[in-house]
């Protein structure tokens, strides 16, 4: 019964903040990491990956991409992004955020408590570990895990993030069709930047994605 709850007053307040926006009570701000290329160049960057079969995940462990790294203060990598992809977003002494709003361009809802929002690796950390991943030293398997400088990393709704788990394009989209475009780019561009291979499946759902720019 907490389950079903829980999962009513998540949705009533979904509804409720974008009554509330709909009103011009409250604003929220699209996740927009840095770093997302054109069509063209996205386009580009997946015809140069290397295309291969995924390696095994034997010996992997989310402890061997270490995150999240403090990056400025009291502010760590997860609170950095939520304040970058949040509107109006207060944080305390310790960088934890005490208000603000976040909308999930995954599906379209907004949320105005920072517990119901996690921060994505776009190309997970599974799925990085798969394709090459495995073989780089703990140092970069960290810088990858908190990369600022590239559309890595978004806020999104907590429980789509965590239906998503370490699945690649060819078995998982983001809910919104209309987000498919911006989401293969970044994927695309985080596995040109990190010189990961993709599988053949995972190469012809990013050219049909692409294909809907």
């Amino acid at each position: 019964m907490s389950t079903v709850n829980n999962a009513v007053r998540r949705t009533a307040l979904s509804l409720l903040t974008t009554a509330a926006l709909a009103l011009g009570l409250a604003t929220s701000a699209n996740a927009t990491p840095p770093g997302i290329p054109s069509t063209a160049t996205a386009k580009s960057e997946l015809a140069a990956l290397t295309v291969a079969t995924d390696g095994a995940m034997t010996g992997y462990s989310r402890d061997l991409f270490p995150h999240w790294i403090t990056i400025s203060g009291a502010c760590n990598t997860r609170e950095t992004v939520l304040k970058r992809d949040g509107s109006g977003v207060v944080t305390d002494s310790s960088c934890a955020a005490t208000s603000g709003s976040w909308f999930s361009p995954y599906d379209g809802a907004t949320w105005t408590a920072s517990s119901d929002v996690d921060i994505d690796h776009v190309v997970p950390l599974a799925a990085a570990w798969r394709t090459g991943a495995r073989n780089w030293t703990t140092a970069k398997r960290q810088q990858f895990a908190n990369d600022l400088s590239g559309p890595q990393l978004i806020a999104v709704t907590d429980n789509v993030n965590q239906a998503k788990g370490d699945q690649t394009p060819a078995t998982w989209k983001p809910p919104l069709t209309s987000y498919w475009c911006t989401y293969a780019k970044m994927w695309t561009r985080t596995k040109y930047k990190w010189a990961l291979t993709v599988n053949s499946s995972e190469k012809a759902a990013l050219q049909d994605m692409l294909g809907r720019c």
